[in-house]
């Protein structure tokens, strides 16, 4: 199994592009509706500060989508840069989506949490456009002054730090060559840290599926690896 440590470097926190002032903008088609699932006990309350901002929206209140942005916006642009390996297609794909939050935030009906139910008009975006336009490879430097280290770490040399920009670089090539559904758990799991039932939710697949699904995707990614690519 590939360590967990050595995906997390693939975190990054590139700044998401401004959505909100130019939603309108974009016109893409709503391909289909937006379900929702089953909440566990644990998650009530997060639900219903979820309701309770999502009303705010429908009652007129700009600042509430201004704050739904704020929240998701940056875990939607990384989840489409992992997805797409693409930075430029990233930033396409994520104003898109708030798109489609923005118009469907409404509809939104407290069965999950904002979080999965965001997550998986993103997911179900990216499918879409990505099996329509492959973009080219463009290679994430971690070493840039954009991208950065992911995590800041004082006791790593410039030489450990280097090592682990391009093992950064070697997942990513390797995420991008996994089969959709194996890439989409894989990233979701070790990259996003969302729990096997909420990527089940996501997915809209079983528990056990996603499990399968995650253990597959990364004996593959462990075996482009190893193969050099």
């Amino acid at each position: 199994m590939l360590p967990l440590w050595f995906l997390r470097n693939l975190g990054n926190f590139f700044g998401a592009p401004g959505v909100y002032q130019n939603r309108a903008r974009l016109d893409p088609p709503w391909e289909e509706s937006v379900g929702v699932a089953t909440v566990y006990p644990a998650v009530h309350h997060e639900v219903a500060l979820d309701v309770e901002l999502v009303e705010r929206h429908r009652c007129g209140d700009l600042q509430a989508f201004d704050e739904v942005y704020g929240r998701f916006s940056e875990m939607v642009y990384n989840l489409a840069v992992r997805l797409s390996a693409n930075r430029e297609e990233a930033a396409d794909l994520t104003q898109e989506i708030f798109l489609r939050v923005y118009r469907h935030l409404g509809s939104f009906g407290g069965r999950s949490t904002l979080k999965t139910w965001i997550f998986r008009i993103a997911v179900n975006h990216c499918r879409d456009r990505l099996s329509r336009h492959v973009p080219m490879m463009q290679s994430i430097d971690y070493s840039s002054e954009e991208g950065g280290v992911p995590i800041a770490d004082p006791g790593r040399g410039p030489e450990e730090l280097a090592m682990a920009a391009d093992e950064g670089r070697r997942v990513t090539a390797g995420l991008a060559r996994l089969p959709q559904v194996f890439r989409e758990a894989v990233v979701l799991r070790d990259l996003e840290g969302l729990s096997y039932e909420e990527i089940a939710e996501v997915l809209r697949v079983r528990v056990g599926t996603v499990r399968s699904r995650i253990a597959r995707g990364r004996e593959q990614l462990r075996h482009l690896l190893e193969e050099g690519l």
